[in-house]
């Protein structure tokens, strides 16, 4: 795990990370919902708002140094991906909108015949632009991969046996927001191309926990949004640069007929750029805090690249602790699969933490979602929720409203224990 010293680093970086805006102690876990902003990010936006607030296209100074700041957040997204170029990286507003824009774009390409693979624990955002196309009429239908509820993995035969010569897109989210489960995302990309499907992966989940390299999988697109990693509300796509050349979006007749120009609807907000190369600069950073522990790895890459590999490996890694003590708890204080009455939905084998994020969505018998939540809050100060994640796997095993936490970089094993402490008290006063 990260030392205690880095931890109080990475810790002063996000000023809310302690306290809220009343300046009252409190624990954050409810970063799947959206993470804090961090400090240079924020300072980064300001800055690039007010002293560079000119459209782009100009060629005075306040203009050239805006296109200057776009250039350069496309670029720190390319390199956090490990993507060829920064042509590659279109912005949006939303996950959603993006996914929304492909998907518009790739039904324009079929003939009614074909069918999208998908699972049964995609978020919203992965289903219903989809789901649009069927409805459309521009595919025949959308198939989900079965979820074994016990631990929350994907039936892999099942998904293999849904693939066809009619399946024009695999689309897989990274890491589900509901049981924390992450994706064998190299396996189900070589199922894709083995069917000459696009390979599309929704990351919204997974950005902030670990690495992602869309050339190690070979997919096609690939979409995350910023607000769940450190940032500003917005998002980014990743296209592989044949296809987001070839397809046609939806755009006004005026707007670049090249990528990423054409797919971006409106101009382009520098601040929002500014402020992810900012995250991405802090992700750099940690690389570089951890460095020697990684002598002789990652090699293969240079530069950024390389501290933002380290980065995100050692992220991963500082998670996994946090995850165990999460399920297993303290000597003096038992953790959630020993709490009476509490059901936590994923995986839970302590041997496996290495195939899940530190997102844990439970219930307690006899208390409502929205108790367990308040009760966190109230009694321990504990920022967490309780309701429906916008999760496909919620709505099939009939999970209306869960207790949900997430964990990121900045939390700590002492707020860990302090919120299993909390829940244990919850759980013995029912």
């Amino acid at each position: 795990m990260f030392s205690k010293e880095l931890v109080e680093k990475i810790r002063a970086a996000f000023p809310q990370s302690a306290v809220d805006f009343n300046g009252n102690n409190r624990s954050f876990f409810d970063n799947g919902t959206g993470t804090l902003v961090l400090k240079q990010a924020a300072k980064a936006e300001h800055d690039a708002r007010i002293n560079f607030s000119a459209n782009i296209g100009g060629v005075f100074d306040e203009s050239q140094q805006a296109m200057k700041i776009i250039r350069e957040g496309r670029q720190a997204v390319a390199d956090l991906l490990n993507a060829p170029s920064p042509e590659n990286i279109i912005s949006g507003e939303s996950a959603t909108s993006l996914v929304f824009n492909i998907s518009y774009a790739l039904g324009k390409e079929f003939t009614g015949i074909e069918n999208v693979v998908a699972t049964d624990y995609e978020h919203y955002t992965n289903v219903s632009p989809w789901e649009e196309l069927k409805d459309q009429g521009k595919i025949k239908e959308v198939r989900y991969a079965r979820v074994n509820m016990k631990d929350g993995t994907i039936d892999l035969e099942h998904l293999k046996g849904l693939i066809d010569e009619n399946t024009k897109v695999v689309t897989i989210t990274a890491a589900s927001n509901f049981l924390g489960t992450k994706s064998p995302l190299e396996e189900i990309g070589k199922m894709a191309k083995e069917a000459g499907a696009y390979y599309f992966i929704d990351a919204v989940h997974q950005i902030m926990h670990g690495i992602i390299d869309v050339q190690e999988l070979n997919c096609d697109f690939l979409v995350f949004s910023t607000y769940k990693i450190f940032s500003s509300h917005g998002s980014f796509l990743y296209g592989k640069k044949k296809y987001l050349e070839a397809l046609r979006p939806f755009k006004v007749k005026t707007a670049p007929t090249t990528a990423p120009g054409k797919y971006e609807w409106g101009t382009r907000n520098q601040a929002f750029f500014a402020a992810f190369s900012a995250v991405v600069d802090h992700l750099e950073w940690i690389g570089r805090e951890v460095q020697q522990q990684y002598s002789g790895k990652f090699t293969e890459f240079k530069g950024r690249r390389r501290f933002l590999k380290i980065a995100m490996d050692a992220i991963q890694q500082n998670e996994i602790g946090l995850s165990l003590a999460v399920l297993k708890g303290f000597e003096e204080v038992p953790g959630l699969l020993n709490m009476p009455g509490v059901t936590v939905y994923g995986l839970t084998d302590s041997q496996r933490l290495n195939e899940r994020v530190p997102t844990f969505s439970f219930d307690v018998e006899g208390i409502s979602g929205e108790e367990v939540a308040k009760r966190l809050w109230d009694e321990g100060r504990i920022a967490a929720r309780s309701g429906h994640f916008y999760s496909l796997a919620q709505d099939l095993h009939e999970k209306q409203k869960v207790v949900r936490i997430s964990l990121v970089q900045y939390n700590t094993l002492e707020e860990v224990r302090g919120f299993l402490k909390t829940l244990n008290s919850i759980c013995e006063s029912k």
